[in-house]
């Protein structure tokens, strides 16, 4: 028996909308890349250039065949395209002081938690830096959302210009929610061959985050970049250097996380917001279930591919063996396996690979399971999800298997209680460990260029784990509230210990910076504006009708606006909304009056103001998308946030509630209360940067003229 949660905030849309497809890469190109490296053995970073991905499938002897054949014109042309090389590159070239810049990225490090644990003395080695360089509390963007966030970082423009506004957007003729980084669609054509059929065209992969990030104009002038794992760069870019993906990589099933959990009580088996619940059964000595993996899309109306798995309780009861595809594993109660390999077949030979880690959760009275997401096999990937497209699987090579999914640390299966706080703090460091592995390999070997890496555990953590900061916490009820309470302080003393091994490369020659993207408050209280519109008599229901996610129920031809996603509120403008009744002409003054109400409301029930701020979108955003974004944007004050009902477009009677989730901290509020960290050895000359600083600053630092079309300036010197 299968129990489907309602999609919600961590999948990309309903069952309606669409999903990310498995792509399996080409053999003959993956092959070529996995050659040339083992060949050229890279010592210097331009070694780490190579071919990309496609969609191809050829026998075992056309890729042995063309492989050899490939690789000796390869060799064959090196001088020419070597002097062609050298005459492009006359001219480009670090012209600054420096050759190297490092940025590390903590998202959501917070500069007041920051602040007061150095002046503790908890942090030597961060305080120590600063001591030598410079500190400043860092304007995020509007609203300091990470994908918003992290897009200014990169490119040095204002959403207005890149074009994430959120992690979701609205599709306007339908009023689904998209997700608001990236467009992949299947193949179009295919050549039946009985039950299969094959692809004859690619898959398209399109990332929406417009502007160029500053690791492109970089490779432009021939300076080299690493970038590991900063947000939205999913799919990768194209750029003169090596990139994993990171925010918005799907999981092998096409969501942005999905959990498994197995029992052998089918009354256990209820719906569960991030994941789904399956039945084990009991079959001679060993219980069985089946792992769901990704939509079959070589056969008619792509069935999902399914794995069969058994596991074995130890007879003490304290531990399992689980026995998947070729792979067995002795499972440790409560503690999570190793990555384990899982291999789908598709048929005509063609196999989809993904990892995923498996917690024992109990194994009487009931067998229970936990399985993580399934993660695309960074060994050989569904989809592209590095640059070049065989990055990811050297990283693997030398490093081992590692996460892949965007939102890889499981915030869902906490929130749902399917696993523990202890089980979510060894997750979020496991994936830590592996990161800090990803960044000193390639300290190691870039020692000229810029090496970007952002690690997630002190975004993850601090929303999970913040009630403990606070004993008055909604989210306390029913739950421990003792045990991790010095969990975020001990993060923070880790990040400085992180900071603490980085400095040995840091030279005369070398620009270090460290960010965050926002900082972090408690979230105790919900907002549901879709809820205030429809009390208010700007949304209205059909007659008769409940209104259900994604604005089901909801009669268009009478509302005039909604809010989607976990800042912005749309009018339902005439010309641009499929079913629009808002005219152009009554724009303004609707914007104008909304913005009014909403400013300073008061929840009754606290008698606290709930929204601080509320943002025109003109007059925070410019550039050629500022249409494509919400109408206005909700700032609100700390301690509240858009509810988890609100956020995925539901209707209620309740305006106000206690968030009693685990997800207790956030950041998705007034850009005032949440300012980021910036931190550098070198001196930062404004008093009040912003995020879109950094981007034209680190040109600057190589001697690359930032364009002009850059909002930021240079603020390092």
């Amino acid at each position: 028996m299968e129990a489907k949660h309602p999609e919600a905030m961590r999948r990309t849309v309903q069952d309606k909308a669409r999903r990310y497809p498995p792509v399996f890469p080409s053999a003959l190109r993956l092959t070529l890349a996995i050659l040339f490296a083992g060949i050229l053995t890279p010592s210097v970073a331009y070694a780490y250039i190579g071919p990309g991905a496609g969609f191809a499938f050829l026998t075992s002897f056309l890729v042995l065949f063309a492989t050899f054949f490939l690789a000796f014109v390869f060799f064959l042309t090196w001088p020419i395209r070597f002097a062609i090389r050298k005459i492009r590159r006359r001219g480009k070239g670090i012209k600054g002081d420096i050759n190297r810049v490092i940025v590390v990225g903590f998202d959501g490090l917070d500069p007041v938690l920051l602040q007061r644990l150095m002046d503790k003395g908890k942090l030597p080695n961060i305080a120590g830096l600063i001591e030598r360089g410079s500190f400043k509390q860092m304007w995020s963007t509007c609203p300091p959302i990470s994908p918003v966030a992290w897009s200014s970082f990169s490119t040095g423009v204002n959403p207005g210009k890149h074009n994430i506004f959120d992690f979701l957007a609205p599709e306007r003729n339908t009023y689904m929610s998209v997700l608001s980084s990236a467009d992949i669609r299947p193949p179009t054509k295919w050549l039946p061959l009985g039950k299969y059929r094959l692809p004859l065209n690619k898959p398209s992969y399109r990332p929406l985050r417009k502007s160029k990030p500053f690791w492109t104009v970089l490779g432009e002038n021939d300076i080299f970049s690493s970038v590991i794992r900063v947000p939205i760069t999913f799919p990768p870019d194209k750029f003169g250097g090596v990139l994993l993906s990171s925010l918005c990589v799907p999981d092998l099933r096409g969501t942005q996380g999905s959990f498994s959990f197995y029992s052998t009580n089918r009354e256990s088996l209820g719906k569960y917001t991030g994941g789904f619940a399956y039945e084990l059964t009991n079959g001679k000595g060993a219980y069985k279930g089946k792992l769901i993996g990704p939509e079959n899309i070589m056969v008619k109306d792509a069935p999902a591919l399914k794995l069969p798995f058994k596991i074995k309780p130890s007879d003490d009861g304290t531990s399992a063996t689980l026995t998947v595809g070729k792979e067995t594993c002795d499972l440790e109660m409560g503690k999570h396996s190793p990555w384990i390999t899982l291999e789908f077949s598709a048929g005509l030979g063609i196999k989809v690979r993904g990892i995923s880690r498996f917690i024992l959760k109990s194994v009487k009275p009931d067998l229970e399971l936990y399985v993580t997401p399934i993660n695309i096999d960074p060994e050989k990937p569904a989809m592209p999800i590095s640059h070049p497209f065989y990055y990811s699987v050297y990283l693997s090579k030398l490093l081992g298997p590692y996460a892949t999914l965007g939102l890889a640390e499981d915030t869902w299966a906490l929130n749902e209680r399917i696993i523990d706080e202890d089980q979510f703090h060894e997750q979020a460091y496991l994936i830590n460990e592996e990161r800090e592995k990803m960044l000193f390999n390639e300290l190691d070997r870039v020692k000229k260029g810029a090496v970007i890496c952002v690690f997630d555990i002190t975004d993850r953590v601090q929303h999970m784990l913040w009630r403990y900061l606070d004993p008055d916490h909604p989210a306390n009820r029913d739950k421990e509230t003792t045990k991790h309470k010095d969990a975020i302080e001990n993060l923070y003393i880790k990040v400085d210990k992180t900071v603490a091994r980085l400095l040995p490369y840091v030279d005369d020659k070398t620009a270090f910076i460290i960010l965050s993207d926002h900082g972090f408050k408690s979230f105790n209280r919900g907002v549901n504006l879709n809820s205030w519109l429809m009390k208010e008599g700007y949304l209205h229901l059909k007659e008769g009708t409940k209104s259900g996610e994604w604005f089901e129920g909801v009669d268009w031809s009478r509302t005039k606006a909604y809010a989607l996603g976990l800042g912005g509120l749309f009018i339902n403008l005439k010309g641009r909304e499929s079913q629009g009744i808002v005219t152009p002409e009554e724009l303004p003054n609707l914007v104008m009056e909304l913005k009014d109400l909403l400013t300073g409301l008061v929840d009754p029930e606290t008698e606290k103001v709930a929204i601080k701020n509320v943002y025109d979108a003109n007059e925070v955003y410019s550039g050629p998308y500022v249409a494509d974004g919400p109408d206005l944007i909700i700032g609100y004050s700390a301690g509240y946030r858009a509810s988890w009902d609100g956020v995925t477009g539901q209707v209620t009677d309740v305006v106000f509630d206690d968030n009693t989730k685990s997800w207790s901290g956030d950041h998705c509020i007034d850009p005032s209360c949440v300012p980021a960290v910036l931190i550098s050895n070198r001196k930062i000359t404004a008093d009040s940067p912003s995020i879109q600083d950094i981007a034209p600053s680190i040109l600057s630092l190589f001697g690359v003229e930032p364009p002009p079309y850059m909002d930021g300036k240079p603020i390092i010197e």
